[in-house]
């Protein structure tokens, strides 16, 4: 059983690490799983990553590595090394295998992306998938399952059907995580707590309405209540 305080994972989708700091000391011990991502990632994020990993966080770095066989490699590597928890990779099967091997026997679990939930029927057409997103989801979490992958990234939207079909040993992280009644913002694909891990998700990603909040650590305390109510 995940303790809910780990099902959340904060998203520090913050323009600078300053920032994000403040964040994470206003918060205090009501959570301990965060997220790096590109937008911090070239302005200190991994310095950052450091830091929390220093004082006992969990860390999941979003980095979405895509790139030649022995820079996803050296990457993920690195990523180990660092001890974060969580790697982001796309879902290209070399990329894959890499990561694999750059990661080596290190804890760092590998999730490979699926659709971003900012993607919806239109979105992916303009990759030129004529199927549904469902379906594109569904292809590449079968790819990452074969490729030994510890989990995926997908909207809370997909997660039962990703669950039926990879079984329950494999991780879904799911953002476009949404309170009811809350704007979607530029999301496509949009669930609620509740929604999300009923549905078979293991970890949820939630950035714009704890950093928005007046209060981050009330906010984070109601995403909680969410999740261990389900």
């Amino acid at each position: 059983m995940i303790d809910p305080r780990d099902r959340l994972i904060i998203g520090l989708d913050t323009t600078d690490c300053n920032s994000a700091r403040q964040i994470v000391e206003r918060i205090g011990d009501a959570a301990r799983f965060y997220k790096i991502g590109l937008g911090l990632f070239y302005i200190g994020g991994i310095d950052l990553a450091r830091d929390l990993i220093a004082e006992g966080c969990r860390l999941f770095l979003d980095a979405k590595a895509w790139d030649i066989d022995r820079t996803v490699e050296n990457a993920a590597r690195g990523a180990a090394i660092l001890g974060v928890d969580l790697l982001t990779v796309h879902g290209d099967r070399r990329v894959m295998e890499a990561a694999r091997r750059g990661r080596g026997t290190a804890t760092t679990r590998l999730l490979a992306i699926t659709v971003l939930t900012s993607m919806d029927e239109a979105g992916v057409r303009e990759l030129g998938w004529r199927g549904t997103v469902e379906d594109l989801v569904l292809a590449r979490a079968s790819h990452a399952k074969a490729a030994g992958m510890d989990g995926v990234v997908a909207s809370g939207q997909e997660a039962a059907m990703l669950r039926e079909a990879l079984g329950p040993d494999m991780l879904i992280v799911t953002p476009g995580i949404r309170l009811p009644g809350s704007s979607a913002d530029d999301q496509k694909r949009v669930t609620t707590p509740r929604a999300a891990i009923a549905a078979g998700a293991d970890y949820l990603v939630v950035a714009r309405e704890i950093l928005r909040a007046p209060d981050p650590r009330t906010a984070v305390l109601r995403f909680q209540e969410e999740i261990a109510a389900t």
